[in-house]
């Protein structure tokens, strides 16, 4: 059975403390041009990129050229910055989720960074029919009964811009309900985790479920560079690159393979 991590409580203090080197990985990108040349080439299905808290289209430009360049039909949301779980904000993407399905004949895969992953999941209870797969990166998929476990100065300003009551108003909403009970549906959904992420604990940024169709996958770096990561990158070019119907968890081979488990060994608090 797939399982959450088993981390308890909020990040690492230090690991918040040092996320501004997402700057340094944002920077490194170049030089991850060639592991992200010899990434699988998709077949052309339409992607769907939903950005973080607070981030916008812009935040997604890595991601969007990097999979267009790999064959695949890439859109971002359209909805401008992201102020948190909002629900016109929802129903907007749940049109979108069918308008690019019924447009192009072909499912949606859903890619979302952060909070991006919770809009990800809700546009696919909406409209299962219309979704391929959904990938996450960093986005607490998992809530507890003891609430988010994000640092103290997330939540401020989460409740600052978002919602007075924080992470817990939105979950309270009625369309929030399968996310707040953690129900899983029939969807092949890979979560990207990383230990030393200071915004998202592992615990809530991975999933109880099907190993045939749920997986956690342990990636190196900040929560903030996550969308400029090179490895991040490479891995969802992988999991888009499964044929339809044909599902497998992630198994790193050839060279990327092996600088994968290079940057996750279990001694490196990556």
């Amino acid at each position: 059975m797939t399982t959450r991590h088993s981390h308890a409580g909020t990040p690492n203090p230090l690991h918040s403390l040092i996320e501004p080197r997402a700057l340094l990985e944002i920077a490194a990108l170049p030089a991850g041009l060639p592991l992200l040349a010899s990434a699988e080439r998709g077949d052309g299905h339409p992607v769907l990129l939903l950005p973080g808290f607070l981030g916008d289209e812009g935040s997604l430009l890595a991601l969007k050229y990097f999979l267009r360049n790999r064959g695949y039909d890439v859109q971002t949301w359209g909805l401008g910055r992201n102020l948190g779980f909002q629900t016109r904000h929802a129903n907007a993407l749940q049109q979108k989720i069918r308008f690019m399905h019924f447009k192009s004949g072909r499912k949606v895969s859903l890619v979302g960074w952060s909070l991006g992953g919770m809009f990800a999941l809700y546009g696919a209870k909406a409209a299962p029919e219309c979704v391929r797969n959904i990938i996450t990166l960093g986005s607490p998929v998992s809530m507890g009964p003891e609430g988010s476990q994000s640092p103290p100065l997330v939540k401020a300003i989460y409740r600052l811009i978002a919602h007075p009551l924080g992470t817990h108003g939105h979950l309270a909403q009625p369309k929030a309900r399968d996310l707040r009970e953690q129900k899983r549906m029939p969807i092949p959904m890979s979560c990207l985790y990383s230990l030393s992420d200071g915004v998202i604990p592992p615990q809530e940024a991975t999933i109880d479920g099907d190993p045939a169709l749920h997986e956690n996958i342990r990636v190196p770096g900040s929560h903030l560079g996550l969308a400029f990561n090179a490895v991040v990158l490479n891995i969802v070019a992988d999991r888009l690159a499964q044929a339809e119907g044909d599902w497998h968890p992630y198994e790193p081979s050839g060279l990327t393979g092996r600088l994968y488990r290079l940057l996750t060994h279990k001694s490196l608090p990556l």
